[in-house]
């Protein structure tokens, strides 16, 4: 059996290097953070048994993104069985989607998405993040704000739809500031 040129050390360094990106990646396909971590722990052991596929460092990232598609979509999959979920095909078309995506262009969001965000307040920024945070998020921030559930997620669309737009302007910004 013929020597891998990438070793189990460059395999850790390139993992952590794109964990983010590839975190980012699966978190576009799956339903939230718990199943990214799920898809992502089972797409490094299978990148770790299939190392040796893997010629050059500079292919990790796009050999890296099939696995985790491959975990993601087998992941839904799964979980299709459970509970009413996204079809196949939409399933499909999203990681084609996500596959386009360049490293470049995620770290270009990113960084959008962070100036916005940093553009709003403390309370904000919780409620953006309030229903994704833990289960019955919002319904207890409704609680303890002395709010309806339904008034609070109705704020919450507002200010996720203007993070969006924020995000937007941002990215069409830093576009015509660099083309």
């Amino acid at each position: 059996m013929s020597q891998s040129p990438i070793d189990q050390s460059d395999f850790m360094r390139l993992f952590v290097r794109h964990e983010r990106d590839l975190r980012v990646f699966a978190r576009g396909m799956l339903p939230n953070w718990p199943a990214v971590d799920d898809v992502l722990q089972e797409a490094s052991v299978v990148m770790w048994k299939k190392l040796h596929q893997l010629e050059k460092e500079e292919d990790f990232f796009t050999w890296a993104r099939v696995i985790v598609r491959y975990e993601a979509l087998r992941a839904r999959r799964n979980a299709a069985r459970d509970r009413l979920v996204l079809s196949e095909e939409t399933l499909e078309l999203l990681a084609d989607e996500a596959m386009d995506i360049t490293g470049d262009e995620l770290e270009q969001e990113r960084a959008a998405l962070n100036c916005c965000l940093k553009k709003m307040g403390d309370e904000q920024r919780d409620l953006v993040f309030a229903a994704s945070m833990r289960d019955g998020g919002v319904k207890e921030l409704a609680e303890a704000t002395n709010r309806t559930a339904n008034s609070l997620y109705k704020l919450i669309g507002r200010l996720r739809a203007s993070l969006r737009d924020c995000v937007d302007r941002e990215l069409q910004t830093r576009e015509e500031a660099h083309g």
